[in-house]
């Protein structure tokens, strides 16, 4: 068989695929620039669920998920100061930048709310949505602590692990309020 010269012939520039997503003019060109993008999304997330979490633990009926989510909420005001703490530590104004999923999620945990009944079937939605967010967190945080160490923020990541800790242990809590009671309490609704 032969090959053409076409065929053998390197492109002399790199060509767009089709279906790659051009970037944007402020698109971020290295790694701290991404870490700082993160940093401003979670904290756009963080607040928001300063807001989102008291209206859960008031639609909540269940003690133990109550409790939960009021500890959490307290906890999450701790991240949001962490976090002006690490913007701190690497130079920069605490900002905030609309985080589209955490949006997504709390209203995705509105729509629990409206479209159950108030009561353990309502908690155990209240649960579902909880954890959606702690994944979320759980993720973020992770990934965010991992840019830090690479780009040699110690202090950074520290903090950050701190709280991807509480994130993974508020999971946990959820987990353990869902199946030593309200999911069991829900499933008997029925």
């Amino acid at each position: 068989m032969k090959t053409t010269d076409k065929k053998k012939e390197a492109p002399a520039k790199q060509e767009v695929k089709r279906g790659v997503t051009k970037p944007k003019s402020n698109a971020a060109a290295g790694l701290t620039e991404l870490f700082e993008d993160g940093l401003k999304d979670v904290y756009w997330a963080e607040k928001a669920l300063t807001k989102a979490l008291p209206v859960m633990a008031r639609n909540a009926t269940s003690e133990e998920l109550i409790s939960a989510i009021n500890n959490h909420l307290v906890e999450t005001e701790e991240h949001v100061t962490r976090l002006e703490k690490v913007f701190e530590l690497i130079g920069k104004k605490a900002t905030a930048k609309k985080c589209d999923a955490m949006e997504g999620l709390i209203e995705e945990g509105k729509g629990i709310l409206e479209e159950t009944e108030i009561g353990v079937v309502r908690d155990a939605g209240i649960i579902a949505a909880s954890q959606k967010i702690e994944h979320y967190e759980i993720a973020t945080y992770g990934t965010l602590r991992q840019f830090a160490e690479t780009l040699g923020l110690e202090e950074a990541a520290s903090l950050l692990e701190l709280t991807l800790d509480e994130e993974k242990g508020a999971d946990k809590l959820l987990t353990e309020v869902a199946v030593n009671a309200v999911n069991l309490e829900a499933a008997e609704a029925d």
